[in-house]
């Protein structure tokens, strides 16, 4: 068991299983949180899409979850608020204080109750980053407590996964569109990017050298940079150290939820103790040194680490099979627990940015043009004099799915029951808005107009002080109504 436990502990990436753990629980805080706060608005009794009917449909052996068992809403806020709680605690360091088993029970707490959540969530939870959580949750779950020594196989299949979510989004978009080959991509991304942030705008005004540069920085840190995770050190510490860079400058410039975080939380995995300790030398320890060594783990510790280990190299022949297919996979779980996925992001870039904006009227005659008032979202582009909030990690669910709906997405099931929400006045869906121009009662008629968006140009914000510029594009849905009225 000695010879083996110096090939499994890994004792000089106890800063690293600090930082893995403590930030993938930050962003589970963060999930929950957004959960407690939006689910049952969208997906709960009276939602727009209500788990009761899903579930009535599916099997559980296809998407286990808690909520084939029995549904509320108060049952879903319990879940979500004790995921928030046991999150707390890991990000504070508490579990990691006591046994292997303590911190690895809280994860996998944590990993089941959002499973739960993500496999009832429909379109609402079908992002990548949903699944990265999840997985991400699995692995750190096995990666012990302070009072032994991390598991190297985990650390290994910590890079793993970042390799994959890096080599993996980089390759959808050699296999995209053209303008990621001839170094385009970022003359548009910024504009038409989801959720733009505050210094979106400043960025995309920026020379088309300097955005030529954002492409070819992009393909080095996605098609080279991963292979260096596994490299000896200080090679792998550097590797990571590049991509946590790129990482932030896509935090700085936009608004992904919580993709770009985690992606960061990761990538420390591949950074010991003694590169951290040179770049933060007031860390406890010598500058430059590893740390000291921990206590052996027990023997069942390893045995189950190893176990879990072998687990996740069966499940990764799919995923790793799908990054050198012809017709690459984005963003697709191969089972049903999420573990082991295939990511990716941003194949092609639109070229232009359309919005569906949603309008409200209380006059007798739909006609009356001058009786509409727009509904505000949080995120998404409206209102062209308001400049764009940053949000991230935070995941505004209705926003994105706004942003999708412009791209001509089919099912438009959730929008259609949005609009009858509207018009009905129901106040979880309100509080979903920014904006409600109708505090008093409900309009009597709702509608939906596409509108084309760019961002002002510096003439045009000190003429106009506004941050877009919008033209007409259509009508998206006309003016309907209730049958029977408004209700109040």
């Amino acid at each position: 068991m000695d010879l083996l436990g110096a090939f499994f502990e890994a004792g000089d990436y106890s800063i690293a299983r600090q930082v893995l753990q403590r930030g993938v629980a930050a962003i589970f805080l963060v999930a929950f949180l957004s959960t407690a706060n939006q689910f049952p608005a969208l997906l709960g009794d009276h939602g727009l899409l209500p788990v009761r009917d899903w579930v009535s449909r599916v099997r559980f052996r296809d998407a286990p979850s808690l909520f084939h068992w029995r549904y509320s809403d108060r049952m879903l806020r319990v879940l979500a608020w004790g995921g928030v709680l046991l999150a707390a605690t890991l990000v504070a360091g508490l579990p990691q204080l006591g046994p292997p088993w303590l911190p690895m029970l809280a994860f996998l707490l944590l990993w089941a109750g959002y499973l739960s959540i993500v496999n009832v969530g429909q379109t609402f939870y079908s992002f990548g980053w949903e699944s990265l959580l999840l997985e991400a949750g699995f692995v750190v779950a096995f990666l012990g407590s302070n009072e032994v020594a991390p598991p190297l196989t985990i650390i290994v299949f910590v890079r793993w996964l970042v390799f994959r979510l890096e080599f993996g989004a980089g390759m959808i978009k050699m296999r995209g569109g053209p303008e990621w080959r001839d170094l385009t991509a970022m003359f548009y991304h910024h504009e038409t990017q989801p959720m733009p942030n505050p210094v979106s705008s400043f960025v995309h005004r920026l020379p088309a050298w300097f955005h030529r540069g954002e492409v070819l920085g992009n393909h080095v840190a996605q098609l080279v940079v991963p292979f260096f995770l596994f490299a000896p050190q200080p090679v792998a510490s550097v590797a990571a150290a590049v991509l946590a860079l790129t990482q932030l400058w896509l935090v700085v410039t936009g608004n992904f939820a919580w993709l770009n975080w985690i992606t960061i939380v990761l990538v420390f995995a591949a950074v010991d103790d003694r590169a951290f300790r040179t770049v933060f030398p007031f860390l406890p320890g010598a500058a430059g040194e590893p740390s000291t060594a921990l206590p052996a783990s027990p023997p069942w510790f390893v045995v189950l680490v190893l176990a879990v280990t072998l687990l996740l190299v069966v499940l990764s022949f799919w995923p790793a099979r799908n990054l050198v297919a012809r017709r690459q996979l984005m963003n697709a779980s191969f089972n049903r627990y999420h573990l082991v996925n295939a990511y990716g992001a941003f194949g092609t870039v639109t070229k232009e940015r359309y919005e569906i904006v949603v309008e409200g009227s209380s006059a007798e005659d739909p006609g009356d043009e001058t009786a509409w008032r727009a509904y505000e979202f949080h995120g998404k582009p409206g209102d062209p004099a308001r400049l764009p909030r940053q949000f991230a990690p935070y995941h505004l669910r209705l926003d994105w799915l706004m942003w999708f709906l412009a791209l001509g997405v089919r099912d438009t099931r959730w929008f259609e029951m949005f609009l009858v929400r509207l018009l009905e006045g129901d106040r979880p869906t309100l509080r979903m808005l920014r904006v409600n121009p109708f505090p008093d009662a409900p309009p009597r008629f709702v509608r939906a107009r596409l509108f084309r968006y760019r961002f002002a140009t510096r003439a045009e914000r000190t003429a106009t002080r506004d941050w877009w510029v919008r033209t007409p594009a259509g009508s998206y849905v006309r003016p309907v109504a209730l049958p029977g009225g408004p209700r109040a």
